[in-house]
């Protein structure tokens, strides 16, 4: 690869003009167009959908009925014909060889099949063998045609459009002229050396090739493994920079980190907290003290203590004069969330007001740290008395199923 290889970005830069068998075709640039094909890196990630090993092919001779077979068949008679019936149909019978026999295929609906299919013409059939009238035969099969130079042992099939009369082999042909133009300079590898030893990929160039020009199965299963990767790549460092984004431009609420409810919430654990377990809420108590809102995944096998690690999230935010949710996926998990995280605050306050008029009016009192639970079946009544709750303060964690 040279200092000046091609990137994605240029990539996306070159027409489809650029190709030079597509460059006197408008008609066939238009389909591409339509067919979400705008440019050269458009091309050459429209994947193959499967591929033809002619080295596993089946023979007619062979086929049994009730399996799904891959047949490549030359045309040797085809009609249509209306059926009875209201509305009548198209039907679209043919006729076709291998050399090792004779199999009827038939197409309901699909009477532009006889433009597609006529006598001679060699394509791929696939579908499940049926029995129809004592003679094997495939009911509408998907079928590619074949043709121009695309003899290799893999051969890879394209989705290809009747419409715009643009075959799978016209797209491989084109494909491979475009890989053929990129060759000189190469094509930008964005990965180190080392991450393509740590797990063992080829380099894109050869994924490319590979995907669209293969020698053997097993290569396009490496370029498929290499290009997987950089698919998730691009969704992770989308989803990265949108987070960064976000840091800088959104505003948060800055939580109280320096009150004691968390800490007398671990005193009275039964057991200690591990490594793991203070390292996870300290983090997560920077991120709630910082100006920017928390985006974190939390995860652990059962039993490695989330739940701790979530009720002191959740009483940061109470320590600091907020309220806190916790949501389950299912009513079950919601009700048992709640009965646990209920016990587990049994018996802790938090600062309360006191009542006006009284002799201590003025002084601070202190309130049982409420916990309450909101489903689907949480009556009426009291979801509304629930929400004047929530409103006045006076619950502090609620915990529910997207009832919430």
């Amino acid at each position: 690869m040279t200092s000046d290889a091609i990137s994605p970005a240029e990539l996306a830069s070159f027409p489809l003009t650029a190709i030079g068998s597509l460059a006197s075709k408008p008609k066939k640039v238009a389909g591409l167009r339509e067919m979400g094909v705008e440019n050269v890196l458009d091309l050459l990630t429209d994947y193959p959908r499967r591929y033809l090993d002619r080295t596993r092919q089946a023979s007619i001779r062979d086929l049994v009925p009730g399996d799904e077979a891959m047949v490549i068949a030359t045309v040797a008679r085809i009609s249509s014909r209306r059926t009875r019936g209201r509305p009548p149909k198209t039907l679209v019978t043919a006729e076709i060889s291998d050399g090792s026999g004779y199999l009827r295929v038939s197409f309901f609906n699909q009477g532009w099949r006889e433009r597609q299919l006529p006598v001679g013409t060699e394509a791929v059939f696939f579908g499940k063998v049926e029995v129809f009238q004592g003679r094997k035969q495939l009911s509408n099969p998907v079928v590619d045609l074949i043709g121009g130079n695309r003899t290799g042992r893999i051969v890879p099939l394209y989705a290809q459009s009747e419409k715009h009369r643009i075959t799978t082999w016209e797209i491989g042909s084109w494909v491979e002229a475009a890989l053929a133009k990129c060759r000189k300079r190469g094509l930008a590898e964005p990965l180190a050396d080392s991450v393509l030893d740590r797990f063992d990929f080829v380099d894109r160039t050869a994924a490319l090739w590979g995907i669209h020009v293969p020698q053997s199965m097993a290569e396009v299963e490496a370029a498929r493994k290499r290009l997987v990767f950089d698919e998730l790549l691009r969704v992770q460092l989308a989803l990265a920079l949108r987070k960064r984004a976000l840091e800088r431009t959104a505003k948060g609420m800055e939580h109280d980190t320096s009150g004691e409810l968390v800490r007398r919430f671990h005193d009275r654990l039964a057991f200690p907290l591990t490594g793991a377990q203070s390292r996870v809420i300290d983090e997560i108590t920077a991120d709630l003290g910082g100006r920017h809102p928390m985006h974190r995944l939390l995860q652990g096998d059962v039993g490695a203590g989330k739940t701790v690690v979530a009720v002191s999230a959740l009483l940061t935010a109470v320590q600091g004069g907020h309220q806190g949710a916790l949501m389950a996926p299912t009513e079950v998990l919601a009700e048992q969330h709640h009965a646990g995280i209920a016990a587990l605050l049994a018996d802790l306050t938090v600062p309360g007001d006191a009542d006006e008029g009284s002799l201590f009016e003025g002084m601070t009192s202190e309130r049982p740290l409420r916990v309450e639970l909101l489903t689907n079946r949480t009556p009426a009544a009291a979801r509304r008395k629930l929400a004047e709750a929530l409103a006045n303060g006076s619950v502090d964690i609620l915990i529910g199923t997207h009832a919430l």
